[in-house]
């Protein structure tokens, strides 16, 4: 640890660089994109895709698993707010962050040969579950949940069910679209009006 002016403590070293960790990351997503399993990816060709040096990445990353699990976070955005007062208007957003941060082909293309290999590599899907997944889960699930304090939602509906019929429908028409354009903007409202006829009281 060196010391600053004003006392305060910071850690030895060069500061991190964003830059460098993007184009970390952007190489990872590309290798994979282009049809190389996790297995057959390297740090070396990793760095060299990147324009860095192996250090660069082991510096951030202790190994190869725990670098792709951050890469297949980063094509994961942020769970949107919510506004909290009707469970419908919550659920087609998070449906609409599903569809635009999956939409797009490049990210079909990663997701679809990452996980062919989730039973290889258990440790690296758990953590990208914990990161990526699981936020969405718990949101979704809270918004079901206060659709059925409030009335919104039948109040014998059964929470998981529910939330796999939202998330599986959405998934459909993402797995089966053929471009980046081919999921209207309508599809979120459309998929969640179309359940909400089976779940509301």
């Amino acid at each position: 640890m060196t010391t600053t002016e004003t006392g305060t403590a910071r850690p030895a070293g060069r500061p991190r660089s964003e830059k460098a960790e993007k184009a970390i990351i952007e190489a990872t997503l590309d290798l994979i994109g282009e049809g190389m399993g996790i297995s057959e990816l390297s740090i070396e060709a990793i760095a060299s895709r990147a324009g860095v040096g192996k250090t660069t990445i082991y510096r951030r990353w202790s190994n190869k698993e725990d670098l792709v699990a951050d890469a297949l976070a980063s094509l994961k955005a942020p769970v949107p707010p919510l506004a909290g007062v009707s469970a419908r208007d919550d659920l087609v957003a998070l449906l609409d962050t599903m569809m635009r941060e999956s939409g797009h082909a490049r990210t079909r293309c990663v997701m679809n040969i990452a996980m062919s290999e989730s039973d290889r590599y258990p440790e690296l899907f758990a953590k990208f579950m914990k990161v990526a997944v699981e936020p969405r889960t718990a949101a979704m699930t809270a918004v079901i949940e206060r659709g059925v304090r409030t009335g919104e939602l039948r109040a014998d509906l059964d929470t998981r069910l529910a939330l796999g019929t939202l998330s599986g429908a959405m998934m459909w028409h993402i797995k089966r679209a053929r471009g980046d354009d081919d999921l209207p903007d309508d599809l979120p409202a459309r998929i969640v009006d179309s359940v909400l006829r089976g779940l509301a009281g």
